[in-house]
């Protein structure tokens, strides 16, 4: 092979290499993968494979090509036909280390809980306690005297206290919880919180666990020295080491003062005692169900030391530039690429020939390190560069291509992509844009119109054939019969329109000024394109750094690198809860999680990177500013500041002068009456504003059960949202405490809201979601088909207005209301992304361990054309 030496192309100071964080990563490998296509890359745990099962076609570099790169100078800029920088993200993987240990204190009198983790970054511990005689997993407050300084309450259930640095040079940041042993508290409970990232630590999915009794049940999620030892005379010191699970016990066993029988000797009958712990842990567990006074006085701790990895995801920012010169010698097209990506970067490239950016091979000659990949694209391996950090690679083009193609694989798991869509680059009729960031047409189309369009037809003509066939006629009732005529008119409406967009129209300029022309028809499908994939861009916690939007403002690129297209922001309103659940003055945008302008920031950020914004709108209740003259809260400040006619008449808490409820009433604030003219005009006037002042694209609608959802049809018409969805909450069926296979009539409720919407809204699937916790936590996949072979949630009646997810900051979160089983979460989302309907993903998953496995299948997602009414399943091994 030729050696090839690329001179830099963009003398552009700011490519400059952003260096790795060096903590406990593991050390850089040889550049040079083609000895070695399984060779490990330098970015931490990532992997690098070519899959060696495959027959791979080498094409070595030509002189003709090394004469081009060797005179390739871009000393002057007159030959430059176009050049930009593109900014990319990454995220790398900093190891760390993460310990517990329970040991006496100082004054030997109290215990002492010691939680510490050695990677940087704002750690707080999120903690409570259980008591003796406490059932289920809920929390409790601890007493104020366990709470070590600078510790916050959380409600009534939690403590967060942050860790810090002890002294200079402590590696580990540290919090130190002292308590009595005499006491109440059966069981310490905590998470770990990374404030900077908003990701959550926990074990095996749920919080973890240091019990203070022995007799407590271990739910898979205990801490600590194991039990079962028995129960010794005296004082034993032990101290164990499990390799396999890089875990440190020391262990000091209490001796009883009064000895049992066969306690003699006991030293020497240890082995023996190993033998029987089974008998003597369940023994120990009768004698200690008597009293809690019992349990005190028999308390036995048992101090352990233990440690474990922890990996924190940190985003990198990186370039890639690109310039396109032509060569006065040969007349070809030389495109050089640059990055200050570290370690192994493959270019997979490609040329398109028009704008529909359909790829192909180009003829050769080829960079170094070049493989043919599926006969469809070509990969380089980026070659070193001889000064600085980079590396590059010089592409030899023939005149005739339009645009070149590429994308950027890290590793067999992360790609790189510009906005959502490949990196493109014009070759014919390019002009010089020097400086700018990402200036090029980056628009790649993976499913063409013509492709949607006829997925809607072929819809259509299921439900037609459905709907005239003798059998369907005489046992579908004709609500059902007009519900399905509904859907197909909308169907239709989308096609036309479409059919409609791609038609040319003569440009305006040459239209008379005396013609007029039709108004376009108003489309409000609840679904967007179809192709969605919703992000929720925040969880529980969220409001307290008070400065949330611009957080997330921060991690806009990233998300948008993940796949998502639309996120869902939490309510923007002044409200009385500081989530934004309880608002009060709906004008007022300044709230937790920030000020309208920042909002205003956030939703500009998220719109340049291609994401659409669906803002949390809360519409079924309203916090009151003043009393009435009974001293009850039902009159109204602000803007809108309505009188008690604005609240129902059947709440008796708040003694409204309103019609009577049209759904189920919300005790915690008063109920609107949105049967009232005026009420509706304001709610209208104000989702407006919010679409034209703040930007938002689309609603999540709170709480749709407390109001009919013939009111959503005019807010959702007047608003004209590109996406709306409906949080429609009710309980699933079950017999004896066991869920019911059946659950027609659950989701039948769900359906029958989004068809009092008119279809303009879709809802998430809480049925799903439910099936999913059955079938997953026990095995039992025969749930997740109904009595027809279709998907038994929403997603089999009515895909295209069904919202799929796991979790969500209520079911989630620090409130785990609902809590999907934990360990199963990739599997549930392996469900929901490779299904019809639109899949939402929590933000607690995608940022934390989850993030590269999710990310993952939104690209299988996105790669086989899965979109919201997608007639065939498909289900990843």
């Amino acid at each position: 092979m030729a050696a090839v030496t690329i001179d830099s192309l963009l003398q552009n100071p700011t490519l400059l290499f952003r260096p790795k964080a060096k903590l406990l990563l593991k050390p850089p490998r040889s550049l040079d993968c083609s000895r070695n296509r399984k060779l490990p890359l330098s970015r931490g745990s990532c992997l690098c494979s070519f899959n060696p099962r495959r027959t791979i076609h080498v094409v070595r570099a030509s002189s003709s090509e090394t004469a081009l790169i060797g005179n390739f100078d871009t000393s002057s800029s007159d030959d430059i036909l176009y050049k930009d920088i593109f900014p990319v993200k990454r995220i790398e993987k900093v190891e760390g280390k993460f310990f517990i240990r329970l040991d006496r204190s100082k004054d030997q009198h109290d215990w002492q809980l010691s939680v510490g983790c050695s990677l940087p970054g704002k750690w707080i511990l999120h903690w409570g306690v259980s008591y003796l005689g406490d059932s289920g997993s809920e929390w409790d407050q601890p007493p104020k005297r366990m709470r070590p300084p600078g510790s916050i309450p959380i409600k009534d259930y939690a403590i967060e206290t942050p860790l810090k640095k002890l002294s200079e040079g402590d590696i580990f940041h540290e919090v130190k919880i002292d308590f009595n042993p005499i006491s109440e508290i059966a069981a310490i409970h905590f998470v770990l919180k990374d404030e900077e990232t908003g990701a959550w630590y926990q074990h095996r999915g749920m919080d973890f666990k240091v019990p203070l009794v022995d007799y407590l049940e271990d739910d898979g999620n205990t801490v600590g020295a194991k039990r079962g030892f028995g129960v010794w005379s005296g004082a034993v010191t032990g101290q164990y080491r499990i390799m396999s699970q890089v875990v440190y016990f020391q262990v000091i066993y209490r001796i009883p003062s009064e000895p049992t029988l066969g306690d003699v000797g006991a030293l020497q009958q240890f082995s023996n005692v190993l033998l029987k712990s089974e008998a003597s842990h369940a023994d120990s567990q009768n004698n200690s169900i008597e009293s809690k006074d019992s349990k005190n006085k028999n308390r036995c701790l048992e101090g352990f030391y233990e440690e474990q990895s922890i990996v924190k995801e940190v985003s990198v920012g990186n370039l890639v530039s690109v310039a396109v010169r032509k060569s006065p010698e040969t007349g070809k097209v030389i495109v050089c690429l640059e990055t200050d990506i570290p370690g192994d970067v493959v270019v997979h490239w490609g040329v398109c020939r028009d704008d529909a950016k359909i790829w192909e091979i180009p003829a050769a000659p080829y960079p170094p390190e070049t493989t043919v990949f599926k006969n469809k694209a070509l990969r380089t391996l980026l070659q070193p560069k001889a000064t600085g950090n980079r590396s590059g690679a010089l592409f030899t083009l023939d005149e005739e291509h339009f645009g070149f193609l590429f994308v950027l694989k890290l590793d067999d798991n992360t790609w790189l992509k510009f906005k959502e869509n490949d990196f493109y680059v014009p070759l014919l009729g390019t002009s010089s844009v020097p400086g700018q960031y990402g200036q090029s047409d980056s628009t790649s189309e993976e499913i063409s119109s013509k492709s949607y369009t006829d997925g809607i037809i072929n819809e259509i003509r299921n439900l037609v054939s459905g709907l005239s066939s003798e059998k369907s006629q005489k046992t579908k009732t004709k609500e059902v019969q007009e519900s399905i005529l509904q859907e197909i008119e909308q169907l239709a409406a989308e096609a036309y329109s479409i059919f409609r967009s791609s038609i040319t129209t003569v440009p305006e300029e040459v239209v008379s000024e005396t013609e007029t022309t039709k108004p376009s028809v108003k489309i409000s499908s609840g679904t967007g394109t179809g192709f969605e994939i919703l992000c929720q861009g925040f969880n529980w916690e969220s409001h307290k750094s008070r400065r949330w939007y611009m957080e997330l403002k921060e991690k806009a690129s990233e998300i948008s690198s993940l796949g998502f297209t639309v996120i869902w922001l939490p309510p923007p309103t002044e409200s009385v809860s500081p989530e934004g659940y309880m608002p009060k003055d709906l004008y007022n945008l300044n709230s937790r999680y920030g000020t309208i302008d920042e909002l205003k920031e956030l939703v500009k950020s998220l719109h340049e990177v291609g994401i659409k914004v669906l803002g949390d709108v809360v519409l079924n209740h309203r916090c009151a500013h003043f009393k009435n003259q009974n001293g009850v809260w039902n009159i109204f400040g602000g803007r809108l500041n309505w009188d008690d006619r604005a609240v129902v008449a059947d709440d008796p808490h708040f003694q409204g002068r309103g019609n009577k409820s049209s759904g189920d009433n919300f005790h915690a604030a008063p109920n609107i009456d949105h049967s009232q003219e005026f009420v509706r005009k304001d709610l209208k006037e104000w989702l407006g504003w919010l679409r034209e002042e703040i930007g938002y694209d689309g609603w999540r609608l709170d709480f749709v059960r407390g109001f009919w959802g013939g009111y959503v049809k005019d807010y959702l018409e007047a608003s004209e949202p590109y996406f709306a969805v409906g949080e429609y909450w009710d309980s699933l069926s079950y017999t004896y405490g066991e869920m019911d296979h059946n659950q027609d009539s659950h989701r039948q409720r769900i359906v029958d809201w989004i068809n009092a919407t008119n279809g303009t809204a879709g809802a998430f699937d809480v049925t799903t979601k439910g099936i999913l916790h059955s079938a997953l936590e026990r095995c039992e996949y025969w749930r997740l088909s109904d009595q027809k072979g279709k998907p038994p949630g929403v997603v089999g009646w009515w895909p295209s207005r069904a919202v799929t997810f796991i979790e969500n900051h209520d079911t989630g979160s620090t409130q785990g209301h609902w809590r999907f089983p934990g360990g199963k979460e990739m599997q549930g989302y392996a469900y929901i992304l490779t299904h019809p309907g639109t899949p939402a993903v929590f933000y607690d998953h995608i940022f934390s361990h989850h993030r590269s496995e999710i990310a993952n299948l939104i690209s299988v997602r996105n790669r086989n054309g899965i979109h919201c009414r997608s007639l065939e399943l498909y289900m990843v091994g």
